[in-house]
């Protein structure tokens, strides 16, 4: 856990919008030096600005997270600026649904770069450099954050991309935390599993690169990514409010970050349907209409 955060720095992917600028302007308040990285030059340029003016010394670089050649260049040049950093948001996300089968090769490997191998590059570097520093000072404290999501704890229909990405930073990041416990009381590890929050990552194909475009979107495709539209620009709880939570969470040593506490009913219910080897229980069987409206879009009956 981290008491004080005033001097230390923060690196922050995903900093252009979203969770990562909030935990941003909260680190600039509390006096920290900020990483900020992000694939959107506009938006990157647009917090360093604001966060500068704010006080924070700033190091901002557009990056895409997945590439390891890029995430290594970054890693040496916070390494020379600022030296280990103290807090690492591995936040960068991107989005897409539709049935599992009808993911094109590209569908997998921009969601899987990004969402899975960008928080693998986060870990592989900047961990060593958490623990070097912790070995030659017994007063530093480090702690590494991974945006997963509540689709990391369950398995919603016709979003399956997206699920596997996120499960996969759970057990990474589950495993980080065992591992380091091993190793070292200095630093440590949570992972953020937020619900439905009013974001940009329902927009996340504005950031796809080139060589991995999008082909026409499938009917399933358009219906997941109008689900997802619809449910994240609804969400009531901000990107502020979780960004408090993340930075409540570090100071507390707490490995879990729920943003909708409520939704946990239904992770019970899969670990349940697990622990008794029962099949998948009806994702909509609490809201039976939404999942009859689907089927019905799905098989082109609406």
């Amino acid at each position: 856990m981290i008491s004080d955060f005033a001097g230390k720095t923060a690196v922050l992917t995903g900093a252009g919008s979203g969770f990562g600028l909030e935990c941003a302007r909260i680190g600039a308040k509390l006096g920290m030096n900020l990483v900020l990285v992000d694939v959107q030059q506009d938006a990157l340029q647009a917090a360093e600005a604001e966060l500068t003016a704010a006080g924070a010394q700033v190091l901002a670089r557009r990056v895409d997270v997945g590439n390891a050649a890029q995430m290594e260049a970054l890693a040496a040049e916070v390494a020379q600026r600022f030296g280990a950093p103290h807090l690492v948001f591995n936040n960068a996300g991107v989005g897409t649904g539709g049935l599992v089968w009808e993911n094109s090769v590209k569908d997998w490997e921009w969601v899987l770069g990004v969402n899975l191998m960008g928080v693998v590059h986060g870990v592989r570097l900047f961990t060593p450099m958490m623990l070097e520093a912790a070995a030659k000072d017994p007063a530093y404290r480090g702690h590494i954050v991974n945006t997963a999501s509540m689709a990391g704890l369950l398995a919603p229909p016709n979003m399956g991309i997206y699920n596997v990405s996120k499960h996969a930073v759970v057990s990474l990041s589950e495993t980080l935390y065992q591992d380091l416990a091993l190793v070292t009381d200095q630093v440590s590890a949570s992972v953020l599993c937020p619900f439905f929050v009013p974001t940009g990552i329902s927009q996340s194909q504005r950031n796809r690169p080139d060589g991995q475009a999008a082909e026409k979107p499938t009917r399933s495709q358009l219906i997941g990514q109008a689900m997802i539209d619809k449910a994240v620009t609804s969400g009531k709880v901000t990107a502020t409010d979780v960004a408090q939570l993340v930075f409540d969470a570090v100071a507390a040593g707490r490995f879990y970050i729920y943003s909708h506490p409520k939704a946990l009913a239904s992770v019970q219910t899969r670990l349940e349907d697990v622990l008794q080897a029962r099949n998948p229980t009806d994702p909509f069987a609490d809201k039976p209409e939404l999942g009859v409206s689907l089927r019905k879009a799905l098989r082109g009956t609406a």
